[in-house]
């Protein structure tokens, strides 16, 4: 009885997976339809993939990152 229900259980877990991988699927084609659109309207996707990533961060992990860019760039005198 025990099999029967580990077996369902597993059954249901992995048709649940199936449907976030699909929605999470649906999601990546959403953001990519609206990166096309910032790109048809003359917005730079690779500095708004960049300000992305940086709002993602915690504001002493971006200040650290971003003093780190200045502190390699004045080194390489690029500044």
């Amino acid at each position: 009885m025990t099999e029967v229900i580990a077996a369902d259980q597993l059954r249901l877990l992995i048709e649940r997976i199936e449907r976030l991988e699909e929605e999470k699927k649906g999601v990546a084609d959403d953001i990519k339809d609206v990166y096309g659109e910032a790109k048809s309207t003359g917005f730079d996707v690779k500095t708004i993939r960049a300000i992305i990533r940086l709002r993602k961060m915690e504001k002493h992990h971006r200040d650290e990152a971003e003093m780190l860019i200045e502190t390699y760039k004045a080194a390489l005198g690029m500044s």
